[in-house]
């Protein structure tokens, strides 16, 4: 199925929504969202290219009273360079906002702030020191992830989480430029990794790094290493055989009736089949009382006669 395809009609879960969203980073949004609920933290959302709305869905749930979740993508906008167009026009050719939308709305009753434009203008449209949780998963291009970071920087709460989408792919070697640039160089302190993404944070990583490695020791299907790298305690989880967390199924979305045959298709089908006369009483002696060869011969002299 393309992603044309898969956007022509309502997702039923969470799994059907297209898109780069493994479970093991599923589980770890869920967790440093309810995390931050639990310590009573508030703040707004705000997640940097959305594609066809899978984790946008899911920080959606999460969104607390009197927070404002926004989303800031180009869907089928023009880029502000030829590098970027051309980024998006090969590997995002099927997304519209019309389709992240109905993904959205599948599972939410109201839309979050939608910015159709490049990430470049976020920093006019969200305000400093606003954001408990962001997500980067725009360009990867290193100029564009560059100024990302940096809008990021300044929109989170001191204690704020910032997730970097594609740190480490061999096809996106400019986000991998940046991620790590901005742990050298620009305070940004790491607080675990995944396969794809890197958690991190301009707070103290500590308290969360502890937590975090007790919930994930305690599962038997996620790898742990624990490395040292330029004074960075790297905390590396890798999944084995996780399932996603339990998420509402959408709005839209409606259970398969069982499999069985209606009972008036099953009358129907008997009724058209002719009936059988009973065999008679001689009939079934001879059948019991002669020999095989003898009867298949009445048999066969029978059928040829009718």
């Amino acid at each position: 199925m393309t992603n044309a395809q898969a956007t022509d009609k309502h997702p039923g879960e969470l799994a059907d929504v297209p898109g780069w969203f493994p479970p093991l980073d599923q589980i770890l949004f869920t967790w440093f969202l309810e995390r931050q609920q639990k310590q009573g933290m508030s703040g707004d959302l705000l997640e940097l290219g959305a594609y066809m709305g899978k984790s946008a869905i899911l920080l959606g749930h999460h969104l607390q009273d009197g927070e404002q979740f926004t989303v800031c993508d180009l869907f089928e906008g023009d880029a502000p360079d030829e590098a970027n167009q051309a980024e998006s026009t090969k590997s995002y050719a099927t997304l519209t906002q019309q389709a992240f939308e109905r993904n959205y709305l599948s599972f939410h009753d109201a839309l979050p702030t939608v910015i159709a434009a490049p990430s470049s203008v976020v920093s006019q449209k969200v305000a400093p020191n606003s954001c408990r949780f962001v997500h980067i998963d725009a360009s990867h291009l290193y100029e564009h992830v560059y100024g990302d970071i940096g809008a990021a920087h300044d929109i989170l709460l001191p204690e704020g989480v910032v997730v970097l989408d594609d740190f480490r792919s061999e096809h996106t070697p400019g986000v991998s430029v940046a991620a790590w640039e901005a742990v050298l160089n620009r305070g940004l302190r790491p607080i675990c990794l995944s396969t794809q993404k890197l958690y991190g944070t301009w707070g103290d990583p500590e308290p969360l790094q502890e937590e975090l490695l007790d919930m994930l020791r305690q599962r038997s299907d996620c790898g742990l290493s624990v490395q040292q790298a330029a004074g960075h305690r790297l905390v590396r989880a890798r999944s084995r055989g996780m399932k996603p967390p339990p998420f509402p199924t959408s709005r839209h979305y409606v259970a398969p009736a069982p499999a069985s045959v209606p009972a008036a298709r099953v009358t129907e089908s008997r009724a058209a089949r002719p009936a059988r006369p009973a065999p008679s009483r001689a009939r079934r002696l001879a059948k019991d009382l002669l020999p095989p060869v003898v009867t298949r011969a009445v048999r066969r002299a029978r059928a040829k006669r009718s």
